[in-house]
């Protein structure tokens, strides 16, 4: 027999009674009915029953056993009695009767336990991480993560992808988020940085007569962390095609997406044909470039019912022609209380207020707006919003530019408070049409809105005869249920356009040739028209495990400081080291 095991903790069921055999695990469980005492003997595949009684040799040793020791049993398989079988679990029919025990590994006392799903303070959590990845939901999560992942590649194989893995030790990339800097010890004062993405690496090997390029690639952003993105590191499914139109890429990828839900969501519904969503009408409709479309709730413009109005407020803004009045549907929310409870919220979140219809019974409106606007105009409202008795709408007016993210959010705090988001489904969508440019005010100049080396709609012309902020570009995303999953593009594979296009967002050539060096280089030699898109392999696995905290489907991950509270990351380097990598650390005065 194995000195350690002749069967896993999950493995046995009623056709091994009477045998004997060996299992090792961890105490999951230890009780004492009645002097006999059972042991719930868990491993990474499963939980078996085992008990000894008075008479048995191994009684003594598992008297002195505790929570989380690491145990070796021997003993005889026998049949649960009918009424204690446990359909809970699949060893449920058995039990093991022990014989003989040898302790493998004792456990100090325990800072959290693994039985049951206890609140823990995140920093007990990730500072013994060890012990939390133990805990069965975690383990699971753990475990879908990988499923996920061979799920993806399996798929990308099968449409024709060749995995391939780019370095991690890069040129720095001056856009995007902050580089994480490694210094070089064999050329004094330079620095390698880790890729923000394999970005340009996946065009050049376009460049290279590749065609169909994936990995499931690392990447590294000194960002200020969130629950939906971990600090340092992340994972994403990169992938890049040749010879492609946007047509091609949806083509290729959605199945991949769509059948890695299905392949994980437990028989909810999921998308079947990804509606195509333009940017603009997103923003319009739902206040989001990711919508969540479980939430059936679309926004409406309704400025013309308080052009020239008796409510002066609105027919003031209205006076603007930039200036627009969105109503937000509320059915059935037409009671006072939900409706002040919306306004409190507003309020709560730095807005005046936030204006409302009440449809009331013989579908009278109510409220202040209603009484200032009179009931030709509220019944008009709520004709082209579909509303009915008992229902209820809320306005947002102003400069849609600037109200349109509050307007997102209250169209999602309706959607939650009226219960309207059907949680047990996975929508997703592409929107496209992204515009190309956006106006940083900040700096009062143009600047790139998405991926900088996406292609404009309309090629170098666009770039010569349009206003900048009118043109859009080849680039999309996918959404789920709220969140951006996958983020791509066509790629602007033309040097003189690529040259004009980070002109008009303040880059001259000399410094697109520094930046950009390889890849513009790479355009001068044939470079095959090509797109692709990158998905957040994090992101689609909390989708799928039903968490709202990345933090819960990583396996060593940081905490909100960024910190790895296991391994004590970051700490100080040697003098010997910074020696040897010719740094020196500056102190701040300003910190003690």
């Amino acid at each position: 027999m194995h000195r350690y095991r002749s069967k896993t903790c999950g493995e046995l069921r009623s056709a091994h009674v009477g045998e004997t055999v060996r299992l090792s695990g961890w105490c999951h469980r230890i009780r004492d009915h009645g002097g006999i005492l059972f042991v719930d003997l868990r491993d990474h595949y499963g939980i078996t029953q085992c008990l000894a009684d008075p008479d048995s040799p191994a009684f003594k040793a598992l008297e002195g056993c505790r929570a989380e020791w690491v145990i070796r049993i021997d003993g005889r398989v026998k049949a649960r009695d009918e009424g204690l079988r446990n359909g809970k679990i699949p060893t449920g029919d058995v039990e093991v009767f022990i014989t003989e025990l040898e302790v493998l590994g004792k456990a100090d006392e325990l800072p959290l336990q693994v039985f049951g799903e206890q609140d823990y303070p995140e920093e007990t959590r990730l500072k013994y991480r060890f012990l939390d990845l133990r805990r069965e939901k975690l383990h699971k999560n753990i475990m879908t993560r990988g499923e996920v992942v061979d799920s993806i590649r399996r798929r990308m194989k099968g449409q024709g992808f060749f995995e391939f893995q780019t370095p991690i030790l890069t040129a720095s990339s001056p856009e995007g988020a902050r580089d994480f800097l490694v210094p070089s010890r064999i050329h004094p004062g330079k620095f390698y940085a880790l890729p923000q993405a394999p970005q340009q690496y996946k065009q050049l090997i376009m460049m290279s007569g590749f065609d169909r390029y994936f990995q499931i690639a690392p990447c590294f952003r000194d960002e200020d962390p969130r629950a939906d993105r971990l600090p340092g590191e992340f994972y994403q499914l990169d992938l890049e095609m040749s010879f492609v139109e946007q047509e091609d890429v949806f083509a290729a990828v959605e199945p991949v997406i769509r059948g890695v839900f299905e392949d994980f969501a437990g028989g909810k519904p999921v998308t079947k044909e990804f509606p195509r969503i333009p940017y603009a009408e997103s923003m319009r409709k739902y206040g989001s470039d990711k919508p969540d479309l479980r939430n059936p709730l679309v926004m409406q413009d309704v400025s013309e019912h308080f052009r020239g109005s008796g409510f002066k407020v609105f027919a003031r803004m209205l006076e603007d022609p930039k200036n627009q009045v969105w109503a937000i549907p509320g059915p059935t929310g037409g009671s006072r209380a939900f409706c002040d409870r919306m306004n409190a919220w507003a309020q709560g979140e730095g807005q005046p207020g936030l204006g409302y219809i009440m449809w009331r019974e013989g579908g009278e409106g109510a409220g202040p707006l209603a009484n200032n606007i009179g009931p030709e105009r509220t019944a008009a409202v709520r004709e082209q919003l579909g509303l009915k008795e008992g229902d209820a709408a809320f306005f947002v007016a102003g400069d849609p530019d600037k109200f349109v993210k509050f307007a997102g959010m209250a169209r999602t705090k309706v959607g939650e408070e009226l219960n309207l988001i059907d949680k047990d489904r996975f929508e997703l969508a592409w929107i496209v049409d992204f515009p190309f440019y956006e106006w940083n005010e900040d700096e009062k100049k143009v600047d790139f809105s998405h991926n900088p080396f996406s292609m404009p709609q309309g090629g170098l012309e666009a770039l010569k005869t349009q206003e900048p902020l009118s043109i859009k570009a080849f680039q999309y995303d996918i959404t789920c249920n709220g969140y951006e999953i996958a983020s791509g593009g066509i790629r602007n594979h033309r040097p003189e356009a690529m040259v004009k296009a980070f002109e008009l967002a303040g880059y001259d050539e000399a410094t697109v040739v520094e930046r950009f060096g390889g890849m513009y280089r790479a355009f001068h030699y044939g470079a095959p028209p090509h797109g692709g898109m990158a998905a957040g392999v994090d992101r689609i696995v909390m989708l799928i495990c039903g968490t709202q905290n990345l933090r819960e489907i990583s396996l060593f991950p940081m905490n909100q400081r960024a910190e790895d509270l296991l391994m004590g990351a970051p700490n100080e380097a040697s003098p010997k080291q910074l020696r040897e990598l010719s740094i020196r650390i500056a102190v701040d005065p300003k910190k003690p």
